[in-house]
C-alpha cells in the first residue's frame, strides 16, 4: 500500500494547483512574499549577531554590555558597511542589497555554508533558481519503492510531506495508512504523534535536524501558504516545536544512521541515503538500508508479517 496522493500540511493548503506545464501555481502576492523574506532575513541576522562574542572576531570587550553578542556598530565596522544600512537590513526594510556586501556580513558573522546559503536565498541571491515541480509521483516510482522491500523507502517533498512509501516504511513507526493525508508530514508526525515519537530513539537530536532542514528549505518558499500553514499548525499544537523553531538553526539534508524502535521487531539500526528524483530541491527518495545483519533479519521479519 502507498501514500501516492500528495500528502500536505492541511487539506486545502496541500493541494496546490498545477498548471499545464506541470509546475505548481502559487497565488502568493510577490510584494508580500518579499516583505516576509526581508523580515526573516533581518531576524536571522540579528539572531546570529547576538551569538557572536566580541572575542571571536578579535574585539576586546569594553565596559558593561546591555545586549548579548556584537553590537550593530561593531558588526558594521568589521563588515565594512554603514551602521544605518545594516540597522535597516535587520529591521527588514526595503533597501538595496548586493551579494558582495552580504558576503562580507556572512563572513563577519562566521556563518557556515548552510547558514550562508540561507541568507543568500532570503535575499534573492540563491545560487540555483529551480522551477517548482508539481508534487506527484509516477507509478514507476511506486513500483521501485515496492521492489526495495524489505528495505524501507519513502518519497518526500522539500516540505517533508510524505508522497509515497512501501509497506515496510508504512509500518516502521506506526500504521501510516491509517493516518489522514493531512497528517502525513514528518514534522507533524514527529511532534504530535506519540507512537511516532516512541519510535524515534534519538528524538531530540532528530527533530532539531528536521526543523533546521525545514527552515533552510523554506527560504525559497517564505510567502507560500502551505509552508506558512504548517508552521502555524505546529506552533499551535506543540510548544516543543516552538522552542526548536525559535533557535533558528539551518541545515541541509545529509545521509546518516538512524535508530528506530519498531513495536513489532525491536531496535533497528538503519543507514539513510537520499536520492533526488529531479532537480534539487524537489521530491527525494530516502532509503533505509540495514546497518548490520541483525537489522536485516528484523526487517525481513517485519515485511513477512505485513
Amino acid at each position: 500500500m502507498n501514500g501516492g496522493t500528495l500528502a500536505g500540511t492541511e487539506a486545502a493548503a496541500a493541494a496546490e494547483p498545477c498548471g499545464p506545464d506541470g509546475k505548481v501555481v502559487s497565488g502568493v502576492d510577490t510584494r508580500q512574499a518579499a516583505e516576509l523574506r526581508r523580515r526573516e532575513l533581518g531576524a536571522f541576522l540579528r539572531d546570529r549577531r547576538e551569538r557572536i562574542a566580541p572575542q571571536q572576531v578579535g574585539l576586546t570587550p569594553m565596559g558593561r554590555r546591555r545586549t548579548p553578542g556584537l553590537r550593530r556598530e561593531e558588526l558594521a565596522q568589521l563588515a565594512g558597511v554603514g551602521v544605518t544600512w545594516y540597522t535597516w537590513l535587520e529591521q527588514g526594510r526595503d533597501i538595496n542589497v548586493s551579494p558582495q556586501v552580504l558576503e562580507a556580513v556572512c563572513r563577519t558573522l562566521l556563518l557556515d555554508p548552510h547558514e550562508r546559503s540561507h541568507v543568500m536565498t532570503l535575499a534573492g541571491f540563491a545560487e540555483q533558481r529551480l522551477a517548482k515541480e508539481c508534487q506527484s509521483i509516477s507509478p514507476a516510482v511506486q513500483t521501485m519503492l515496492d521492489g526495495l522491500a524489505p528495505i524501507p523507502a519513502v518519497v518526500q517533498n522539500a516540505r517533508f510531506d510524505v508522497l509515497a512509501y512501501n509497506q515496510v516504511y508504512g509500518h516502521l513507526f506506526a500504521d501510516l495508512d491509517a493516518l489522514p493525508l493531512g497528517d502525513r508530514n514528518m514534522l507533524w508526525l514527529s511532534f504530535t504523534r506519540p507512537e511516532w515519537r516512541r519510535g524515534m530513539v534519538e528524538w531530540e537530536h532528530t527533530v532539531h535536524r528536521l526543523v533546521a532542514q525545514y527552515r533552510l528549505a523554506m527560504a525559497d518558499h517564505v510567502g507560500e501558504p502551505a509552508w506558512r500553514a504548517l508552521i502555524a499548525r505546529l506552533s499551535e499544537a506543540s510548544p516543543e516545536f516552538v522552542r526548536v523553531w525559535e533557535e533558528r538553526e539551518v541545515l541541509g539534508p545529509e545521509n546518516q544512521t538512524k535508530l528506530i524502535m519498531n513495536a513489532k521487531v525491536g531496535l533497528l539500526r538503519l543507514d539513510t541515503t537520499h536520492y533526488w528524483l529531479g532537480p534539487r530541491p524537489g521530491p527525494r527518495l530516502i532509503v533505509y538500508t540495514p546497518a548490520d545483519a541483525d537489522c536485516r533479519e528484523r526487517l525481513e521479519k517485519l515485511a513477512a508479517d505485513l
